[in-house]
């Protein structure tokens, strides 16, 4: 995990792509750092839109980075719909340090009230 994982925090170029300011480096579900890269680039239409396409291209990839592990198929089927938590983590970053923040909005809230309703279950 890298703790941080804003667009501002990763360098794109036509070798690869690399990771810089990690706030935090260890083990952990990966969906809080796909979440929060995912914030950092989408607005409001763009998450509705695309999000469930860019997340299949994230699990494509990463199953394909993993395949020779047994467990491969099993990080995709407990860390998908953990999406909407991790979604609603980054969303309780944002109300806690800038409350008006301009990506508080729909998708956010959507993403927030289906990963309570996913926790209560």
């Amino acid at each position: 995990m890298h703790g941080d994982a804003k667009v501002a925090n990763f360098c794109f170029g036509d070798g690869g792509v690399a990771a810089v300011d990690f706030q935090y480096v260890g083990c952990g579900c990966g969906m809080k750092d796909v979440a929060y890269f995912l914030g950092s680039c989408l607005e409001e239409d763009d998450g509705e839109q695309h999000a469930a396409r860019l997340l299949d291209r994230y699990f494509v990839h990463l199953s394909a980075a993993i395949a020779d592990d047994p467990r491969a198929r099993a990080v995709e089927a407990e860390w998908r719909p953990l999406y909407p938590v991790a979604w609603a983590d980054f969303h309780r970053f944002l109300a806690g340090w800038a409350p008006t923040h301009h990506k508080i909005h729909r998708y956010t809230e959507q993403l927030t009230r289906l990963a309570l309703a996913q926790v209560g279950r």
